[in-house]
This record gives C-alpha cells, structure tokens and sequence, in this order.
C-alpha cells in the first residue's frame, strides 16, 4: 500500500531557497508515489489572497502541487496562522481539496485528527484573541478588498509585531495546552493527533479518559524539509533535501 505524507510549516519565500527547492524535490519524488499528501498549513511564509498566484515562487510552488495532483495523488490543504486567506482559486490550480480547521482520516488502519495546531495553543491569550477576530469571514473579506501592495504592508508590520511579541513571551505559553489537546480527542474520539504550528517535532503519548493517545508534531522546514509517511506499517519521520 503506498504511504501518506503528512507535512507543515515549510513557510516557503524567496528568503527560504532552500526549503523552496526542498518542496520541488518532494512534489518530484516521494509525493509522486504516494496514496495522498495532506499539507497541513503555514504552506508559504505569508499568503496574502489567491492573487499571490501571479508571483513567480508563489506559482512554481503551485506548478509543483499540480505536478503531485495530476499524478493521480489526492493532495489536501488546512489552512495555517500564515495562510488562512487561502481560497478556491489556489485549490483549482493545484487541484488540491481544501480541508476544514479539524478533520479526521483514517491513514494507516489508525482514525487520525489532522489540523494545523495553533487553535490548540490556548494559553497564548493574545494571540487566540487575535485569530478570533482576523479569522472570521468579514475580516477575511475586508482584508481581500484592499490592493494587494497594501495587503504587503500589513503583512509586513503583522509578522514584526509577532516576532517581538513573542520574544518577550515564556516557551511554554506558545505550546499546546495539555486541556484543549484532550478535548480536542474527546470531541474526535480519535487515537490519533497530527498538528504542526509549534516548531516542537516530536511525539507525544496521553491518556485521555483513561485510553492512551498518540500526538505527532511535525517539523518546521529550514534548510531540508520533514514529512511524516504513514502506512499499515507504521509512522516515520523523513527528510529531502533540494
């Protein structure tokens, strides 16, 4: 049985070749034999409305996606913190299935919750104070109204307002909360959770209600890229280089 691959928070940009071609060497390679991939958010380093397409990185990446797509491989998209404004104009060009916030797959025999993580970080109180208002449909659309330069420029002050907001804040406040990870089980009565958003790869156990559950974080993307593989065999962590 071909593998699922599982991968987030690649923040593709001009800045970033090296992920960049990371991504073109996985579209390329391992993606082309798999069963389907899932790209579970922060896909670019910003997204700022489908008309991003008409930038040269922004549509050699989605070139690529339609290379995997047209192979016969099911690619799935959740929206990141990073692009959230991501609509049906990029799915058509890539062919790829936009995904609600939470949804749960079977990969690998195993019931699995997949989302990009951030709703789960709820001890970061400004911040969640933030996604509710920025990520609601009319905020959403008021943004998508205004030229795409000025769109640029917000982009620009939000990142470095986050970046020195959050070098002021504890480690701990930017993870996950232990609660809202156990509700989110509950909610799914899954044993299985796949998130990315922290930048903390690593696998976790929990008991939930007196069953243990299994939470998988992926890997941010820097100078190679990371993906999880799952099969009935199992789930593995890899890495491609471009």
């Amino acid at each position: 049985m071909k593998p699922a691959l599982v991968v987030s928070d690649l923040h593709l940009s001009a800045a970033r070749p090296q992920a960049v071609a990371a991504f073109h060497a996985l579209a390329r390679g391992p993606a082309q034999q798999a069963s389907a991939v899932y790209i579970l958010g922060d896909l670019f380093d910003w997204w700022l409305g489908d008309d991003q397409l008409t930038d040269p990185l922004s549509r050699e990446v989605a070139q690529s996606i339609r290379s995997i797509s047209d192979r016969g491989v099911s690619v799935f998209f959740a929206r990141g913190n990073r692009d959230f404004l991501l609509g049906e104009d990029f799915a058509q060009a890539t062919g790829a299935k936009l995904l609600p916030e939470q949804h749960v797959v079977t990969l690998g025999e195993v019931r699995t919750l997949l989302l990009h993580g951030d709703e789960l970080c709820t001890d970061d109180l400004d911040y969640q104070r933030y996604r509710a208002r920025i990520r609601t449909p009319s905020a959403a659309r008021r943004l998508l109204s205004m030229p795409y330069f000025v769109r640029r420029l917000i982009a620009w002050y939000l990142r470095r307002r986050s970046s020195d907001a959050n070098a002021m804040k504890p480690d701990a406040i930017m993870d996950v909360n232990e609660a809202a990870v156990a509700a989110a089980f509950r909610r799914h009565d899954v044993p299985r959770m796949i998130h990315g958003h922290t930048h903390r790869p690593a696998r976790h156990a929990h008991a939930v209600d007196g069953t243990l559950r299994e939470r998988a974080v992926l890997a941010a993307w820097h100078d190679r890229g990371y993906y999880l593989e799952i099969d009935e065999s199992g789930m593995r962590e890899r890495q491609i280089i471009g």
